[in-house]
This record gives structure tokens, sequence and C-alpha cells, in this order.
């Protein structure tokens, strides 16, 4: 099963309802990466007229989880995921589109399966890398994730 980001963006819609108001959007969703999109505006902005760092959190937080849940449903097993860590860097000033971008699908797929085969919890680093539209790097975002199969 993949998930696709109309699919996904409609999860958001019922499920994390603040992160869809503030703007924040899947735009790729495959098997190793994720891509995830907000804009600055009015209701994500900070007093320093920018974007407001929690909500790079949670587009950030979203290209990773995003790729979390897809592997989840494709091993077909019942698995919990926390983030159990994060940590955060900020280069500069988001301002205006800022793209999140995960490329660590095949990484979380082998905790996955690796927590399968165990029966024990894993953990698994995801890097989220925030962009502005020339391609300068404003943020990057570090989620831990545990991954634990349901008995």
């Amino acid at each position: 099963m993949n998930l696709t980001p109309f699919a996904l963006n409609s999860y958001i819609f019922f499920k994390l309802p603040s992160c869809y108001f503030t703007g924040v959007r899947v735009k790729t969703i495959e098997t190793s990466h994720c891509v995830t999109s907000v804009k600055h505006r009015w209701i994500n902005q900070n007093p320093f007229n920018s974007m407001f760092w929690a909500i790079q959190g949670m587009a950030a937080e979203l290209a990773t989880g995003a790729l979390v849940m897809t592997s989840i449903a494709q091993s077909g097993a019942k698995i919990s995921m926390l983030v159990t860590t994060n940590n955060a860097r900020f280069d500069k000033k988001a301002k205006g589109r800022i793209s999140f971008t995960c490329l660590d699908g095949l990484l979380v797929k082998e905790a996955i399966a690796a927590a399968i085969e165990t029966n024990e919890g894993q953990v698994c680093w995801m890097k989220a890398i925030g962009t502005d539209s020339k391609g300068n790097v404003v943020s990057e975002f570090n989620f831990q994730w545990s991954l634990k199969v349901k008995f």
C-alpha cells in the first residue's frame, strides 16, 4: 500500500488541523524520499517577519513521519511509531515557500524490518532539510523515531 500526497494531506486535515491550517502539505512521497512544503504567511509568522520555528518543525516532522507511515503500511505489520528525540539548526530566516526533504525512506524500511524480525524496539534517526525557493538551506531537523511491533 502506497500513501499518496492527497491521502496524507486529507489525513492532516482531519487529524492534524493546526498543521493543515498553517499551510503544511505533502508534495511528493516515494519509498525513498518525501517532500513537504509550507509558505510563509500571516498565520505562521513570528515577530521577526519570518516563519515561526514550530511551523518549520511540523513540516520537517511530517517529511520524516510520512515515510515511517508508508513503510509501516507496506510492511503489513502493526507497529507503533513515536518521536523520542529531536534537534534542529537554523541557518537563515525562512521566507517565501520552504520545502523540507527527507531522503531516509530506505533507512526506516530497514529499521521496521529489524523490528519485525527481532520483536524488539528499534530507533531510527531521520533528517529533513528545509530549503527556500533559491535552494538555500534555511533549517535542518533531525528526529529519532522509536518503532515497536504491537502485540
